[in-house]
């Protein structure tokens, strides 16, 4: 397995032919200065001493000197010891609400922000478990498909926001279904989904959805976000906001928490029902349900040590400077008729 430890780094190659382009420019700007004295053989002649051969090598070398330093700065790496790592856990699915009414601000910084705090502290407390993330507005996708890479979920999380579905609404059965779709074909009572959501469902039957996850050993549990009294979707342009989302009467649209429906989901799907608040989402709590879950052992493959390869580019970069210190620009027989710009040097 091989990876680059400060990958960043690599924007600096870009210097490698911008010092190319400046080189050729300076050699054909010294090449017409030596015209304007006169004859170019004979003023060449005047010079016996000056080599544009070793002018050209010194900056060959300096030139790879830079890319070795780079690349070693970069610092790429091995994968030396591959791991077969035994793992025991139960799989979990997040489905993650991301219709324009998490956008109400009666948590902070708002309803989404908050759920996906919450996602990535559950992440951190994580041992074994699988999890993969479902997102849904007015249709469901699959944000991660179920993985023990927390650090991938992490990545995952950080993208999702409410434009990513254009279809507005709120399928939480349809959200479900996708979940139980995502386990694939295993059987056994390890598996879990979270529902986070304000719980306005206007799409579909998420209470007969959380049945067929039950008959599939599949435990639904449900967290509300939001105020039960109804929170207004602010607007934002540019960082700034101008108002609230309206009807189409011009009135203010109330997004209000429907606990009663995320309750009847959780109680058909043998799962819980939390309520979020501002200190705590209830993730910590669905946690200590997902631990009471029965275990699955599976396996999976990793690299538990990875080498530095710096020093195969740095140690060749310190002896070409070295080398190129020795270097003068004076001409030397065994090199006086040779250019490694393809022109012959006159004796």
């Amino acid at each position: 397995m091989f990876r680059l430890e400060h990958i960043s780094y690599l924007y600096a190659l870009v210097a490698v032919p911008v010092l190319l382009i400046i080189f050729v420019f300076m050699m054909r700007w010294r090449k017409n200065a030596i015209r304007s004295l006169g004859d170019y053989d004979i003023v060449r002649q005047l010079m016996p001493d000056v080599s544009s051969t070793k002018m050209n090598l010194k900056f060959g070398l300096l030139l790879i000197t830079l890319i070795l330093i780079i690349i070693g700065i970069v610092d790429p790496q091995v994968g030396s010891r591959l791991q077969e790592v035994k793992r025991s856990g139960a799989d979990v699915i997040i489905a993650l609400d991301i219709s324009n009414s998490m956008k109400a601000e009666d948590l902070s910084p708002n309803r989404l922000g908050r759920a996906k705090q919450a996602i990535s502290k559950l992440l951190d407390k994580l041992d074994g478990d699988r999890i993969g993330i479902v997102i849904f507005a007015g249709e469901p996708f699959v944000q991660l498909p179920i993985t023990t890479d927390y650090a991938a979920a992490k990545l995952f999380l950080e993208t999702i926001n409410t434009d990513i579905i254009p279809t507005q609404g709120t399928a939480i059965g349809a959200a479900i279904r996708l979940s139980i779709e995502s386990f694939g074909h295993d059987v056994g009572k390890n598996k879990s989904i979270i529902v986070i959501t304000d719980g306005e469902n206007f799409e579909d039957d998420a209470i007969k959805a959380a049945q067929e996850a039950v008959e599939r050993g599949i435990t639904v549990n449900t967290i509300g976000l939001g105020s039960t009294n109804g929170s207004p979707i602010p607007l934002y342009k540019n960082g700034t906001q101008v108002g609230f989302k309206k009807d189409k009467d011009g009135n203010t649209v109330v997004t209000k928490l429907n606990e009663e429906m995320l309750q009847e989901i959780a109680s058909s799907g043998n799962g819980a029902y939390i309520h979020a608040s501002n200190s705590e989402i209830g993730l910590n709590s669905i946690l200590d349900e997902i631990n009471k879950l029965e275990k699955k052992n599976f396996e999976s493959k990793m690299y538990s040590d990875y080498d530095d390869k710096y020093y195969l580019f740095l140690i060749p970069a310190l002896l070409l400077l070295i080398i190129d210190v020795f270097i003068n620009e004076r001409k030397s027989r065994w090199l006086m008729n040779i250019n490694l710009f393809g022109e012959k040097e006159k004796k």
